[in-house]
């Protein structure tokens, strides 16, 4: 097929080498324009989707907008089979939509129609979710709101956003792979019309770490916002938590620091910090960073 690629991060990678190497002709690759990074904030970093495009020989194309009748008409003219859209991070007009001849298939990190939106994975693990999936949807202007033509599932279990990211991407990839390989076999099913939920965005101070919660809850926040990391404050200085594990049978004043191993108290229960990092700072146990950087029992946090 004649395939218009739309990504931008690293989960859609994996879906854009799978079409290429599937013998797809990949005809442009749509992503995010580069944004300023590099040390000093300075240098204009291209997304992953534009380099992994730019090493296959795919033409890339980073428009900020797909309003404008230019670009629109630009794009009809690739003459695409389907546009496949993997966390891309614009709105398509109705005129993107309806350009390809078998329009736009989606990879969406839900079991659909839970958790639509930006921020599904996350969105799972907070709300202690047993299971989430990928589902290749057929886009249409609602907010993932259109049929879905396969489905994927995996158990939550203790995975962090980041293992889980990762396991969804190589799903998905396979997945938008197999309906390509022949559409006709995975005709589009609605939705049902219950057990819809919203993901919204991550807002920055939903990071921080709440230990009004119940521990299990407390731990969720943990693996949810893992990369880039929950955090709590102590002597002035951010700390990320990383990993921890709940211990049911201890009690104490939310927040506080009950002991030499730094276990936090929750409303019920506490967490036990396993992996933490400092500013500037690698990764490290809890053991190592109370070695030089002393939190007392009975710290509030």
């Amino acid at each position: 097929m004649r395939i218009i690629f739309m990504g931008t991060p690293a989960f859609a990678v994996p879906t854009l080498d799978a079409l290429a190497d599937a013998g797809h002709e990949i005809v442009a690759a749509y992503s995010q324009p580069p944004r300023p990074g590099g040390r000093r904030g300075r240098e204009l970093i291209p997304s992953p989707v534009q380099r992994r495009a730019e090493e296959r020989g795919i033409p890339v194309r980073t428009p900020v907008s797909l309003k404008s009748p230019d670009e629109q008409t630009a794009f009809a003219a690739l003459d695409a089979d389907v546009a496949v859209v993997a966390a891309y991070g614009l709105i398509l007009p109705r005129a993107v939509l309806d350009a390809p001849r078998l329009g736009c298939l989606n990879v969406h990190g839900s079991l659909l129609p839970r958790w639509r939106g930006a921020a599904p994975i996350q969105r799972a693990i907070l709300a202690g979710d047993a299971e989430t999936g990928v589902g290749i949807m057929q886009m249409e202007a609602g907010l993932d709101t259109g049929p879905v033509r396969l489905e994927g599932r995996t158990p939550i279990h203790g995975k962090t956003t980041g293992e889980l990211t990762d396991e969804l991407a190589l799903l998905g990839a396979r997945l938008m792979a197999q309906v390509l390989a022949d559409p006709g076999a995975y005709p589009p099913v609605a939705q049902p019309e219950d057990g819809i939920t919203y993901a919204a965005k991550i807002a920055k101070d939903e990071t921080r770490l709440d230990f009004t919660q119940k521990s299990a809850a407390v731990e969720r926040q943990v693996r949810a916002f893992n990369p880039p990391g929950a955090w709590f404050e102590v002597n002035g200085e951010r700390v990320r938590l990383l990993a921890a594990t709940t211990e049911d049978d201890r009690a104490g004043t939310p927040g506080t620091v009950l002991d030499e191993n730094l276990t936090i108290a929750c409303a019920t229960g506490a967490i036990r910090p396993l992996l933490v990092q400092r500013a500037g700072r690698g990764v490290m146990t809890a053991e190592e960073l109370l070695r030089g950087f002393a939190i007392p029992a009975g710290t509030i946090l």
